[in-house]
Parts: C-alpha cells; sequence; structure tokens
C-alpha cells in the first residue's frame, strides 16, 4: 500500500506524462507543429527555357542569313557593308515588336544551322524552306512568305522544262533544298555560293541551267547583263514554305516570334514588306 505522501508523488508524475504524451500529435493535426516545406519559391525552377528573356536581357536579336540571296538578303551597290532584302526587312520589324535591337549577320549558307545551334545567332532568317530533315536539328516559325523551285536556262537551250535536264549541269547553291531537286531529275549538281554565280555560268554555257527559288530567279535576270537571255523553264518544279528556324531548345522565343509574325500578317505588315522588294504578295499561300 502506498503511504499518503508516495501516492501525491505518483499522481504528480502522472499527470506530467499525460502533459508530455499530449502535446506529440501526428503530424497534420491542429495542435502538431509545422514542419518545414523542401519545396519553398527558393529552390524552385525558374518556369520557361529561358530564350525570350536571353534576347530581351541582351537587348539585341541577331539573326543570320547567306547575304548572297538577292532580293531576300543580299549586300546593295549602295552600302556594300550592310545586308539590305526582304528577309532583312522582316527581322527588323520582329525586333521593333520586341523592344530591342537587331543585328543581320551573314554566313556561307550550308554551315548556318550549326552556326545556330552553336549560339553564334539566334535564329536563321534566311529564306530557308521547312523540310523534314531540317525539322530534325532545328525548329520552325509558321511560313512568313512562300515560293517554289524553278528551273532558268537559256532562252537558246532547246529546254523546255524540268523533264529535259537528265544527264545535265545544273547549278544549285550549296545546302540549299534545290541539290535535291536537280538530283531527283537526273540532272548532275554544280554547287556554287552566290545566285548570280551560277546565272552568269549559265550565260557563259559553263553548265546548262539553274535551279533555285523562283523569286530569286526572276530578280537575277532583272539584274544582271545579259538576263533577258534566260527564261524560266516550265511549272515550279514544287511549291515551299519558307519560315524562320531557332534551335530546338528555344521555344520561348520561338513562339513569341511566331506570334509576332502572325500580327504582321493579320495587320499587313508583311504584305507592305512584300511589295517593297518584290512588287508583289508572296506572303500568302
Amino acid at each position: 500500500m502506498l503511504n499518503r505522501k508516495n501516492l501525491i508523488l505518483f499522481a504528480l508524475l502522472l499527470a506530467a506524462m499525460l502533459f508530455v504524451f499530449a502535446g506529440c500529435g501526428e503530424p497534420g493535426e491542429p495542435d502538431a507543429p509545422m514542419l518545414p516545406d523542401d519545396d519553398t519559391d527558393e529552390d524552385a525552377e525558374p518556369e520557361g527555357d529561358g530564350s525570350l528573356q536571353r534576347v530581351l536581357d541582351a537587348g539585341v536579336l541577331v539573326v543570320v542569313g547567306s547575304g548572297g540571296y538577292p532580293p531576300f538578303n543580299f549586300y546593295g551597290e549602295d552600302d556594300p557593308d550592310t545586308p539590305i532584302g526582304f528577309d532583312v526587312d522582316t527581322g527588323a520589324a520582329i525586333a521593333e515588336r520586341l523592344g530591342v535591337d537587331y543585328l543581320y549577320e551573314t554566313s556561307d549558307w550550308d554551315g548556318l544551322p550549326d552556326g545556330l545551334r552553336a549560339g553564334r545567332y539566334d535564329a536563321i532568317l534566311g529564306s530557308m524552306g521547312i523540310t523534314p530533315a531540317r525539322e530534325e536539328i532545328v525548329s520552325f516559325t509558321s511560313p512568313y512568305y512562300y515560293s517554289g523551285a524553278q528551273l532558268i536556262v537559256r532562252e537558246d537551250s532547246g529546254i523546255t522544262g524540268p523533264g529535259d535536264v537528265e544527264g545535265l549541269d545544273i547549278g544549285v547553291i550549296t545546302g540549299e533544298t534545290y541539290v535535291d531537286d536537280a538530283l531527283n531529275l537526273g540532272a548532275n549538281d554544280v554547287h556554287y555560293a552566290e545566285v548570280n554565280t551560277v546565272l552568269l555560268e549559265v550565260l557563259g554555257g559553263r553548265i546548262d541551267g539553274m535551279i533555285t527559288d523562283r523569286l530569286v530567279a526572276i530578280n537575277g535576270m532583272n539584274e544582271i547583263a545579259r538576263g533577258e537571255e534566260l527564261m524560266l523553264a516550265g511549272e515550279l518544279i514544287r511549291t515551299e514554305n519558307i519560315a524562320i528556324a531557332f534551335r530546338q531548345e528555344d521555344v520561348e522565343l520561338r513562339e513569341r516570334v511566331d506570334e509576332i509574325l502572325q500580327e504582321m500578317h493579320a495587320d499587313g505588315t508583311m504584305t507592305e514588306i512584300s511589295m517593297r522588294w518584290h512588287g508583289i504578295d508572296i506572303t500568302k499561300p
């Protein structure tokens, strides 16, 4: 039997133990202490890929084309150090709506995708047609203009259309899709770097013809000496959708530029740029 003194001590000990256990409820109960959250805002990953913000922070949009593709991107006689053309003006309008400066650089056509992927440019804005092979390495906007592959020959060549070029020497620009057109027609593809050089080769009889963009061909025939001796042979070999190319990981930048392109189509800006350089609207399919 506990005496009165021991009974009091036992009662006090029991009360203390009950108090301790009462403070140890399951996590999540009203009286339980709040546990720290591991997913705090400080540790959260920033949303998006950062590509749009990269351009905005840099304050400049850097795009590239070959610089030898009149009237789309080329060097004029008045200022041989500054590229001009339909592509150049399209990029300038996009940069203005982004609220950044604009730099149009030029490089060899067949090296543009590698330069883009290496981060030397933000985009290729150089009349690049959408193809499945290119879509494996870059990502495209919606088209900003539409054209097609055209065969150009001397008027006295006897060639009337693409079906006549099997076994002949046909000039193409290295890296362009027109190389495939020449090969598919059974022609020998002869490579060059600039359109006007190829047209001069055709005029001189050193090759039998050229395949390039129809609009580029018309411009070249109008600009070079003796261009009137050339002609467009037959119908378009195929049509092309021309778009702006981005690194595949730069999704935010591509999507924002695509939005701007749609605005420019809708408000007539693309039509105005087309009329300035071509005298016709090439921005609608």
